[in-house]
């Protein structure tokens, strides 16, 4: 507990709660005071008066949590209160995921699959990254946001062709616009190099592009080429193509999706733990055993079920699964999944044990990975957060509150250097949730997903109310969060 000259008044005072700080450290009884948007005091503040205050008691309260992984380019402009996020605590996400941006994009073509998971190709209007951030600053959300510029995004607008390696000319026109993008703010570069546009690119592209983050203290987040039978050499390519771009790396969603790779987590993370005796990595990983994306068909093999999230052939298939449409078509899964194109789904790949592994390795954020686009989601689009504090943390005891509050917390700010975010402390921006430790839940199934969580007391961003007892306050107090360099 620390007190930083406890003010006589200050405009908020959060009293009587649990503070958790974000920072990994005990819990303690105490109090918080906002000043306009940010954090004067934590401790016990008995004679700090406030115009306002709320009630903690029985409740914690700890930093707003950081979804540092999501798809929420668009959602960001079209939903600026993001209430699948907001409802469930998160008051900063990471967008441009997987090799997926909004931005840069001149390209002459309709954005190709997965571009499509963020947005139609009316989405994709923001020829520079500046004109998206501009965008965002002009019309803000709720939350804050802290975007990545896509290697996709990069290729389909300086490619004629996506399925060879770029030339030579082509990776520098792609680092000029990315070297431009950073210098207007992005925070980082990320790839998505087991879809079709970012396939063909070779490890030397990727390094060459990624050598543009170390000026600006930029991030590289990748879903890598392979997470199931070939994850042992993925994760060497991601290491190797960090430790040559000189930047930190961050391991998108890392997951063992296959059944030659269900129960070897223990190898992957302990691989990883190796390579981090020599540069700086990071992994982010959802709660659930089973991801989503496009349809993809060398994803049936692995699957033990799919369920459809989306078709712009058949819409009706939304919420159903292949197996039961295959039945009924009288074909095969792979044929199934080629009428249904193009679509999305859901792909139960994974073990319990090896989420839970991840879940608790002491370098693993939270990142929700949702898709907010999909006519019927992944529950983790609204539960990830909750589900991690109840299911996880309070029912499983996997972890402690503290530890688990830390993983989508202060460590999310440290990794993706979001300065003065993640930790409630003296001077800190007032991003902050009150939540019952006794009822947080998510609520959402796969079957009917878009739930709001249980639990969540208020949301403040920013210093401003966001969300309290179960509604959005109408605030637009997000902000576009920059990389530390930006010029």
């Amino acid at each position: 507990m620390s007190i930083h000259s406890a003010p006589d008044r200050c405009d908020l005072l959060i009293r009587g709660g649990h503070v958790i700080d974000g920072t990994g450290a005990k819990s303690f009884a105490g109090d918080v005071a906002v000043t306009a948007d940010r954090i004067d005091a934590v401790g016990d503040l008995q004679n700090t008066h406030a115009e306002e205050v709320i009630d903690a008691r029985g409740h914690v309260v700890a930093p707003g949590f950081i979804d540092v992984h999501t798809h929420d380019d668009h959602l960001l402009l079209t939903n600026p209160e993001v209430t699948p996020k907001l409802s469930q605590g998160v008051t900063t996400v990471v967008v441009g995921n997987c090799g997926v941006s909004l931005a840069p994009w001149s390209a002459d073509r309709p954005p190709p699959p997965p571009m499509d998971l963020i947005g139609s190709e009316q989405a994709y209007r923001f020829p520079t990254f500046e004109s998206y951030r501009l965008a965002l600053e002009q019309k803000p959300a709720a939350i804050n946001a802290a975007p990545l510029v896509g290697h996709s995004t990069l290729r389909c607008s300086t490619m004629d062709n996506l399925d060879r390696p770029a030339r030579h000319e082509e990776i520098e026109n792609m680092r000029a616009q990315l070297r431009s993008s950073l210098q207007a703010g992005a925070i980082g570069f990320s790839t998505g190099l087991a879809y079709a546009p970012n396939r063909a690119a070779t490890p030397d592209e990727v390094a060459a592009l990624a050598g543009e983050l170390q000026e600006f203290s930029g991030i590289y987040a990748t879903h890598m080429r392979d997470e199931g039978d070939q994850l042992f050499s993925a994760l060497e390519e991601s290491f190797v193509t960090a430790r040559r771009a000189g930047c930190p790396v961050v391991l998108s969603h890392h997951k063992c999706a296959s059944p030659k790779m269900w129960g070897r987590s223990a190898e992957s993370l302990a691989r990883i733990d190796a390579a981090a005796e020599q540069q700086l990595i990071g992994l982010d990983v959802y709660p659930y055993t089973a991801g989503s994306t496009i349809l993809m068909e060398d994803h049936i093999e692995a699957s033990k079920r799919i369920m459809v999230t989306w078709s712009t052939t058949v819409p009706e298939a939304r919420g159903r699964d292949l197996a039961d449409l295959a039945v009924d078509w009288d074909c095969s899964l792979v044929e199934a999944m080629r009428r249904l194109q193009p679509g999305g789904g859901i792909y139960f790949m994974m073990e319990d044990d090896d989420v839970e592994r991840i879940l608790t390795h002491p370098k693993s954020m939270i990142g929700s990975d949702g898709l907010p686009h999909d006519e019927h989601p992944h529950p983790r689009l609204w539960g990830t957060f909750p589900r991690v504090l109840g299911h996880y943390a309070r029912e499983r005891q996997l972890f402690t509150l503290e530890q688990a509050l830390h993983k989508m917390t202060g460590l999310s700010a440290k990794t993706f250097h979001l300065a003065d975010r993640g930790v409630l402390q003296a001077s800190a921006f007032a991003d902050i949730v009150v939540f019952d430790p006794d009822l947080i839940a998510d609520r959402g199934t796969f079957e009917e997903p878009e739930q709001t969580a249980a639990g969540i007391h208020t949301v403040l961003v920013n210093g401003t109310i966001a969300w309290q007892r179960g509604i959005g306050t109408g605030s637009r107090t997000g902000r576009i969060l920059k990389n530390p360099k930006t010029t």
